[in-house]
């Protein structure tokens, strides 16, 4: 069985992210909050008045939000399109991408307030 699959190149494959981006950018609220969460703790990260180690992990952690909310869109749009009817397989499915997206929320603060907690030397 022959998949509708295009021959592979770097530039198309570059392409199809960049399109994936702006696809979830404009149809994706959460992933835009996503965004203005790492803009903005982003800046903080780079302003606190810790050394370049622990800002870059600050910083970096910021991605892992952004990451499962890519994630959490990519299985509500799986869901949708093979169901629009209410089965409880779609919403356990749904509501494991929002789990994902709030443990890596968790996991995110906690690298934070471990990282400061250490720049700080509050431990």
């Amino acid at each position: 069985m022959k998949l509708n699959k295009p021959k592979h190149s770097l530039f198309r494959n570059g392409m199809y992210a960049v399109e994936g981006f702006i696809d979830i950018t404009k149809n994706e609220t959460s992933f835009k909050w996503q965004l203005l969460m790492l803009s903005v703790m982003g800046i903080v990260a780079w302003n606190l008045p810790i050394d370049f180690g622990h800002a870059s992990i600050l910083f970096i952690s910021l991605f892992i939000p952004v990451l499962a909310e890519v994630t959490n869109s990519s299985i509500e749009r799986v869901v949708d399109l093979v169901t629009s009817d209410y089965h409880i397989l779609a919403k356990q499915a749904k509501d494991a991408g929002a789990t994902l997206v709030l443990l890596s929320l968790i996991v995110t603060s906690l690298i934070w307030i471990s990282v400061l907690a250490v720049a700080f030397n509050l431990v």
